[in-house]
């Protein structure tokens, strides 16, 4: 989840996860799969860097899971 601003000043959380597509002009509009458009004062560079960064974080805590772990053969 990355926070963001709405025009009107709010604060809108929103799952980068869902995000499809950021446009430029002038305000940022976010397009998520779900169909949703959000308009945030947040310039595009500054969306990417923070999905960028959450993503990172999301996938760097992950583990490797070794499925046959335990069943290795002695």
């Amino acid at each position: 989840m990355i926070k963001l601003e709405k025009l009107n000043g709010s604060l809108v959380v929103v799952n980068a996860e869902l995000i499809e597509s950021v446009e430029g002009s002038p305000d940022t509009v976010i397009n998520l799969a779900t169909g949703n458009r959000y308009l945030v004062r947040n310039p595009v560079d500054e969306v990417i860097a923070l999905v960028v960064e959450y993503k990172k974080k999301v996938y760097s805590e992950r583990k490797c899971i070794n499925p046959l772990e335990g069943y290795e053969k002695k």
